[in-house]
Parts: C-alpha cells; structure tokens; sequence
C-alpha cells in the first residue's frame, strides 16, 4: 500500500468511527482545529511509547495520566501554547481538548509541576526521538527517497551560555622537525574520524551545552544569538527524517556525516543536498562512500566559485523544502517558544513540535 493510500485509509477510519464516537460523547461537537488535532495525535500515537512501571511499584502517578501529559505535550505544539501553564489553563477550561488528550471529559487536571515532571521524564527517556523514529520508519522506511535536504536554524536558547574551557597552546615547533626529533602525530579533524565512526558515537562527541553562535542571514548580515542549532534533514515533500540538537558555535560541516549515517540508517535515499556551508571534499568523500550523490553549493573562499551544472541546479533547488520547515516549526509549532534548560529538555520540546509537524505535513500530501 502507499504512503498516501495508507494514510487516507487511516484518516477515514477515523472519520467515520472516532469522529461520530466523540461526538456523541462530548458535551458540543468537535470544531476544525479539534478534529485536525485528533487526526495528528492519531498519527503519532505518543502514548504507546511511554514505559509502564513495574507491576510491583505502588508509588508514582498512574500510567494513563502519564499517556494523557504526552498527548497533551504534542496538541500544545499542535495549538501553539507559548507555556506549560497556558497548555494546563486551556485543558482545566476546554473540556473537549481534556477529552481528546485523555484526561476525560470532567477528569481533573494535573498541576503545572507535575506537567513539568512528567516533561523531565520524558526528556530522560528520549521519548520524542524514539516516536519520530517510529515515525520516519514506519511511513517512509520502505520508500525510495530522492533528495535529502539538510540545514540548520538557530535556536535561541533560555540560559546563560556556558563557559568555555579554554585549550592549552601547543608546544608543536613550527617548519620540519630535524633528524632526532620526535613530534606527537597531528591530531585529526572532526569529520576525519566522524567517518569510521557510527552515526551514534558521530553524534555523542559533538557539544550541546548552550553557547554562543553567529552566523550570516541570507541579507549578509552578521546575526548572534545564545543557545542551540538544530540540524535537520527533509525530503522533497518537507518531512523531517532526522534532527540532532548541538551547541550554537557547532559549524554545520561537523554534523553532516552524522546525519548521513542517521538518516540512511532508517530508510534509503539517493542524493545529499546541501548548501555552501558543506563545501569539504571530506564530505562529499563520506557521502559517495555511503551511496549518495552529493550536491553541495560551492564555497567561494578564494576567489570565484566553481557554478554547478546544469542538472546539479536543477536538483538544488529541491533544498527550499529544509528552509520551508524550519521556518514552520518555528512559526507554527514551537521553534521560538523554548522555555526550558538542559540540552535534553530543549530537544524534547522541538521533538514534539517535529513530529506534530511531520503528522501534519503527512495529512497534507495525503489530502487529508
């Protein structure tokens, strides 16, 4: 069956048993936005990713309310709260949303600190990371990609950026050492050893506290910010397949080859598209070796770049797709609004805005 039969068949199933069941057991029936919403938090399916305490713990907060928070953590990106507390204000005064993430109709409504908990948890356990990768498999895992585009975006951060150790200088004496000297061997770039690495020892070596970042804007202006980078891959029709969290000074070439391996872990693709901030021959190397074809934007360090051919700019223009995404979490589903610390709290947040995003944006090329 494919994607968008396979999504319009779930979508009418249910159209025509959920819809009329909750209607006839909601106080008023559901609005447009609702019913969208409950198609997502189908798709998703968050809750069957939150673990069940051992049968013999008497103490903690019951399982289904657990499964109720992390529905109500996606309709919140879904619905745009800024806050926790404005996502509890709108669940303890609308009594179809409360039904709908599963507290029921006149159930109560945990406090804001539990909420807050129950996100750290979340957090702890990657809990958004493993439901977007279920995601990814599940709907794209047996399709051939064609183009993968990758990028970053900034994300401002709500702390103060952490300090930065500074390295010893080296004592390494310049020109050719003499015939009895012995020199250290000279330590390898990052992407030299990201290549014999997997995707996941890749990732854990590159930085994720909060810092400082600067980048030029498409208007060559120098912006700075504190925080993070979000780096992302997308296909044609802006579904996100991988997204890694990094500190804010991370220069966008040191995540390419993870994301390659990541990426190409759940599902097959054919080219790496990728502007002129991955200009490196090491990484055109890495995705040829992987069985991609690169199309990178030539960077113009020393003079005039080398334009691509003609087929290659044809294929390039597909990478509007990522700019088209980051731009939507942003706007649309939380991006601009991380009011949390710790590295592993900002990602969980964004992971919940992502795959909201990546149901939604699956509704729309089923037409749904």
């Amino acid at each position: 069956m494919k994607l968008t039969q396979k999504v319009s068949w779930l979508m009418s199933k249910v159209q025509r048993s959920l819809f009329s069941h909750l209607d006839e057991c909601l106080a008023s029936p559901l609005a447009d936005h609702e019913k969208h919403l409950v198609k997502i938090l189908e798709l998703v399916c968050v809750e069957k990713y939150i673990s069940n305490r051992a049968s013999n713990q008497r103490f903690g907060r019951p399982i289904a309310e657990r499964e109720a928070i992390a529905r109500s953590f996606v309709a919140k990106a879904v619905l745009r709260y800024p806050h926790t507390v404005s996502l509890v204000h709108g669940l303890r005064s609308t009594p179809n949303l409360r039904a709908i993430c599963g507290f029921g109709l006149y159930g109560r409504v945990p406090s804001e600190a539990t909420f807050s908990r129950a996100f750290a948890e979340f957090a702890k356990a990657g809990l958004g990371i493993a439901v977007h990768d279920a995601l990814v498999k599940g709907h794209l895992g047996a399709v051939l990609i064609g183009h993968v585009s990758r990028d970053s975006t900034a994300i401002v951060g709500r702390e103060k950026p952490a300090k930065k150790v500074k390295k010893p200088k080296s004592a390494r004496k310049k020109g050719r050492p003499t015939a009895v000297e012995v020199r250290e061997p000279v330590e390898k770039k990052r992407i030299s050893v990201q290549r014999g690495q997997s995707a996941k020892d890749a990732l854990a070596a590159l930085p994720t506290a909060c810092d400082r970042g600067v980048k030029r804007n498409a208007k060559g202006y120098t912006e700075t910010w504190n925080g993070f980078k979000l780096h992302v891959d997308v296909n044609d029709f802006g579904l996100p397949l991988s997204a890694v969290l990094t500190s804010a000074s991370v220069h966008d070439s040191q995540v390419a080859v993870p994301l390659m391996k990541l990426t190409g872990g759940k599902l097959t693709y054919l080219y790496d598209v990728m502007d002129a901030a991955y200009d490196a021959e090491q990484i055109r190397e890495a995705s040829v070796e992987l069985g991609h074809v690169p199309i990178i934007d030539r960077n113009a360090r020393r003079g005039d770049a080398v334009p691509m051919a003609l087929h290659e700019a044809m294929r390039y223009k597909e990478r509007s797709a990522v700019e088209r995404f980051n731009s939507n979490l942003k706007e649309n589903f939380g991006g601009r609004n991380v009011m949390v610390r710790g590295a592993a709290k900002v990602m969980t947040h964004l992971m919940f805005g992502v795959v909201a995003l990546f149901a939604d944006q699956l509704l729309r090329v089923a037409g749904c």
